[in-house]
C-alpha cells in the first residue's frame, strides 16, 4: 500500500519521518521501498549517506524515460537501488528533477508514477513516498499514486494555516484523480509537552475532528546524530525515547 508524507510547508520533518517508518518497516523483515521525489534529496541522503551520483538509477531516471519513446521496455525497478540497510530499497532523486518537470506536465505524465507503483506492489510489503515542499506535479503524482497520506505538522501558527490548506488539495486530488486516497493521518512532530502552545493547539486539531496520530514524536537532539550519521534512529539506538515513539506510530498504521 503506497504512503506519501506530504505538507507544503518546508522543515515539518516530512524526509525524516519517511525514512524512519521505512527503516523500521525494513527492520521488521519487510521488504521496503522509499522513493524520493524532492529534488533536494533529503531522503538519499539520509538513506545513503551521500548524494546520488549522476548515472545511478534515480526517479529523475525513471521521469526521464516516461517521456521517451524507446522500444526497449524498461522496469520501474531499473531506477531502485539497494541502502546499506537490510530489506530496504530507495528510487532516489536527482537535481534533473527540477528541469524535467514542465515536460512532464506538458506531455500530461501524471499517472505514470502510479502506473510504475503497481507494477512493483507484488515486490514490495511497504512503500513510502517523501515529496517536495510544493503542491507541484511531483506531489500530485505521489498523491494519485497513493493510497494514504501522512501528513506532518510542527506545532506552529504557520503550520495550522497551511494544514488546511493541505487538507483541501488532498481532498480535491481525490475526488478527481484517485478516489482511495486518504488521509492517514496528521503526525504531530517536535512535540514539547511542557510547553502550553503545542499542547493548545494540538487539543484544537483533535476537537476540529482532524485525524491526529498517537503517539506524538517528541522533540531531540538525537534526530540531529541520526542525520549527521546518515543512521535512521532504529538502527543508530533503538532504545530512545524518540525511537520507540516512531516504532509505536509505524505499528499503529494500517497496512
Amino acid at each position: 500500500m503506497p504512503r506519501v508524507v506530504f505538507n507544503q510547508k518546508g522543515g515539518v520533518g516530512k524526509s525524516t519521518i519517511t525514512c524512519n517508518l521505512a527503516a523500521i518497516s525494513a527492520s521488521q523483515g519487510l521488504r521496503t521501498l522509499v522513493i524520493d521525489l524532492d529534488p533536494q534529496g533529503n531522503s538519499s541522503a539520509y538513506l545513503m549517506g551521500k548524494a546520488p551520483a549522476p548515472s545511478q538509477p534515480s526517479a529523475g531516471g525513471f521521469f526521464e524515460h516516461t517521456l521517451s519513446f524507446s522500444l526497449r521496455t524498461v522496469a520501474p525497478s531499473e531506477f531502485i537501488v539497494a541502502t546499506p540497510h537490510e530489506n530496504l530499497h530507495l528510487m532516489p532523486s536527482c537535481p534533473d528533477l527540477n528541469e524535467l518537470q514542465t515536460k512532464l506536465e506538458s506531455r500530461q505524465k501524471i499517472y505514470k508514477l502510479r502506473e510504475a507503483l503497481q507494477q512493483l506492489a507484488a515486490d514490495y510489503d511497504r512503500i513510502y513516498i517523501d515529496t517536495p515542499p510544493a503542491l507541484n506535479f511531483y506531489t500530485r503524482s505521489a498523491l494519485i499514486a497513493a493510497r494514504n497520506c501522512l501528513v506532518p505538522f510542527d506545532c506552529d501558527d504557520f503550520s495550522r494555516k497551511a494544514l488546511y490548506s493541505l487538507l483541501e488539495s488532498v481532498q480535491e486530488i481525490r475526488a478527481d484523480h484517485n478516489p482511495q486516497l486518504q488521509v492517514e493521518g496528521i503526525v504531530v512532530n517536535q512535540f514539547q509537552p511542557r510547553a502550553n502552545l503545542p499542547q493548545r493547539m494540538v487539543g484544537e486539531l483533535i476537537a476540529e475532528g482532524l485525524p491526529v496520530l498517537q503517539p506524538y514524536l517528541p522533540s531531540s537532539v538525537k534526530i540531529r546524530e541520526s542525520h549527521e550519521q546518515s543512521l535512521p534512529m532504529i538502527y543508530m539506538d533503538p532504545g530512545h525515547k524518540l525511537t520507540l515513539a516512531l516504532v509505536a506510530l509505524h505499528d499503529g498504521l494500517q497496512r
